[in-house]
């Protein structure tokens, strides 16, 4: 490597990588992924053969060159780099530069049925995966898009076909965005299978269609709305409470208390995203102060630097966390 300091407290540096067909996939087609992490750390990348030069401001060519190194050491390990993966490292290690992304990517939850790896694409996903393996109860708590319930479920099915447990149940609060289940046709179950669906959606992801038909016709899979749960006790199990958001105190203490032995519950929900009436509190909210601390169950926070949905999720939920913030401050005071 080499380091020039060049005028006006700028610097260059020039990386080499041993490996031809690993620097070009560190590269990236027609040198996209270079072009992606010198836009997002605004600094200039070029590639020259199988070297990277790197300009700019000192701390982010510093930045850039952690990014590319261990990148780099993800591919000679055989992890295939896309475009989302260079985004993740790059708000990784722009948040805490001595982590090490081969303890975070190469964490494989389960391998899907089209081949491609599930794992953790943060440092509260990677705990949050931590702390499912650790405890038997796992609150996962924080905005749409971090991948809260898929990775849930992504264990829910590595500890179905490891033979952790005989079945894995699904379960949300029938409840969204203040609509009545009235006006659908059908009955109950009908009713709410609409709101089933993003359930459906992340199983099907994972395991072939026929195959998740029939285990669900066995019931070794059972997706249901939580009013369901009533009155049941659910052994050898994993159940994924997804929305908890939802749930009234009354369900969120019927659903814990559903739990029996040798079963893991991973509930979550984002409290910013509450679609329940004013004068019903929400049970998510209350039972972060009742159950902290207890022994064998984890809470897990997520924050908008988690997001791996599109780009612009990011940018979405930080645009209305200032608008929210901005109303708050406006708001008169009742004296």
């Amino acid at each position: 490597m080499e380091t020039l300091e060049t005028e006006q407290n700028r610097r260059e540096s020039v990386l080499e990588f041993d490996e031809n067909d690993c620097a070009r996939q560190l590269f990236g087609q027609h040198n996209s992924h270079l072009i992606r992490i010198g836009q997002a750390l605004e600094v200039r990348i070029n590639a020259r053969g199988n070297q990277a030069a790197i300009q700019g401001d000192p701390i982010a060519v510093e930045l850039a060159e952690n990014v590319l190194r261990q990148l780099y050491g993800l591919i000679r390990k055989g992890y295939p780099i896309y475009d989302t993966d260079v985004d993740h490292a790059v708000r990784i290690l722009s948040t805490d530069h001595r982590q090490k992304l081969k303890d975070i990517f190469l964490d494989t939850v389960y391998i899907t049925s089209k081949k491609r790896s599930i794992t953790p694409k943060s440092r509260a996903q990677k705990d949050y995966i931590e702390a499912i393996r650790r405890s038997d109860i796992v609150f996962g708590v924080g905005p749409a898009g971090t991948g809260k319930t898929y990775l849930a479920m992504a264990m829910a099915v590595s500890a179905l076909s490891k033979g952790q447990v005989n079945r894995i149940v699904l379960t949300r609060p029938a409840v969204e965005a203040g609509e009545a289940l009235g006006f659908l046709p059908g009955d109950l179950a009908q009713k709410v299978n609409p709101y089933l669906r993003p359930l459906y959606d992340a199983l099907h992801d994972m395991i072939p269609f026929e195959k998740a038909g029939a285990w669900m016709e066995k019931g070794v899979i059972e997706v249901a709305p939580l009013a369901f749960m009533r009155g049941r006790t659910l052994n050898d199990s994993f159940i994924v409470l997804d929305e908890a958001q939802n749930t009234t105190s009354e369900q969120m203490k019927m659903f814990l208390t559903r739990i029996g032995y040798h079963s893991k519950a991973v509930i979550t929900g984002d409290i910013t995203q509450i679609d329940l009436p004013n004068s019903k509190g929400s049970g998510l909210v209350e039972v972060k102060g009742l159950l902290q601390g207890i022994n064998g169950i984890d809470f897990v926070y997520f924050g908008k630097r988690d997001v791996v949905r599109h780009r612009l999720v990011c940018d979405i939920i930080q645009a209305y966390e200032k608008h929210e913030a901005t109303k708050a401050a406006e708001k008169p005071v009742r004296r």
